[in-house]
């Protein structure tokens, strides 16, 4: 009976999460819009429903009626199934996120998180790495030189970045002494690490930006030169389904940053959960304000930062921490 109920809490757990994370992506476009046009000096939409909250369900219905297309000469399973990659991998990675420190539900405790691993940032890390394969596939079989152009791009990107995120996490677990996000949002219940580790935050946020291909690092789609890049090829719910993928990963992005360095759900007055959903997403509004401000890199431009100054600086940050925790111990 137990096991019963356990597995009953889990799927409950799982639909709830999975359903406030797409309607925090839907909703992320219209919020991005918005803002966009603020910072430009012009209205968002605001025609469909009041404020234009109903604009997320027109956009998604007019995504399901547009015709799907499929070129010529395209690996048609690989070319279907990508975007599903990149949408699903971030999805995924929902599942060791904490999102509170527990509920007590008819004389049961009930974790605020699916999985509670004990390797949930390296969980974390893997599903965001998978995503590239994804993006990459989709490009390669589209059959399209723009699109292979903007794979290419994408994935060296992302492993490049990859290193730098890794590596900004590192003394985050020598503070914290684990693995488990649980833990790693115990260990800031003083401070949170984005003031004991200012430096491993701000590599951390530029490679995050990087993995997300947001502007100022959106070189694999960069529509002035490769035409929307990797998803050039693709129309209706798939070409949906990257964007989907995209916002999903602002959502993710929020969340991570604020279990790994802002403390997760820790915070005075406020409930819990509150200060958590304020803290994910002041992380969007932040990527949204980037695009409306900063210029686009060059590509080398792009890979020298990764390569040349947040790899060294992050391995740099790892020994000054393990040096300062041995003098402290």
């Amino acid at each position: 009976m137990d096991m019963l109920l356990g597995v009953l809490v889990m799927l409950v757990k799982m639909a709830v999460v999975l359903g406030v994370a797409l309607g925090l992506a839907a909703y992320m476009i219209l919020l991005e819009r918005k803002l966009l046009g603020r910072f430009q000096v012009r209205y968002g939409p605001n025609r469909v429903g009041y404020f234009g909250l109903l604009q997320p369900l027109a956009d998604g219905l007019k995504m399901l009626l547009k015709e799907d297309i499929i070129p010529d000469g395209v690996d048609r399973r690989i070319f279907l199934v990508a975007p599903a990659v990149v949408a699903g991998t971030a999805l995924a990675a929902f599942a060791v996120v904490p999102f509170g420190d527990g509920l007590t539900l008819f004389g049961h405790a009930v974790p605020q998180v699916i999985v509670d691993s004990n390797v949930g940032l390296l969980l974390v890390l893997a599903l965001s790495s998978l995503a590239v394969y994804g993006l990459a596939l989709g490009a390669w079989t589209s059959d399209n030189k723009y699109s292979l152009l903007g794979g290419i791009r994408g994935a060296a990107q992302m492993i490049s970045y990859e290193l730098a995120l890794g590596l900004s996490l590192v003394p985050v677990v020598m503070h914290a002494r684990s693995l488990s996000l649980s833990d790693i949002v115990a260990a800031q219940s003083g401070l949170p690490f984005a003031v004991l580790e200012p430096v491993a935050f701000a590599i951390f946020v530029i490679g995050a930006l990087a993995e997300t291909k947001r502007i100022p690092f959106d070189l694999p789609e960069a529509e002035n030169e490769l035409q929307a890049g990797f998803h050039t090829e693709y129309s209706g719910m798939r070409f949906a389904l990257f964007f989907v993928g995209e916002y999903v990963n602002m959502v993710l992005l929020g969340a991570v940053i604020a279990v790994f360095f802002l403390g997760g759900w820790h915070g005075p007055f406020l409930p819990p959960i509150i200060w958590l959903a304020l803290k994910v997403l002041a992380v969007p509004v932040f990527l949204i304000w980037t695009r409306a401000s900063l210029p686009r890199l060059r590509y080398d431009q792009l890979m020298a930062l990764g390569w040349k100054v947040l790899i060294p600086l992050a391995l740099a940050n790892i020994l000054v921490t393990g040096a300062l925790l041995a003098a402290g111990a």
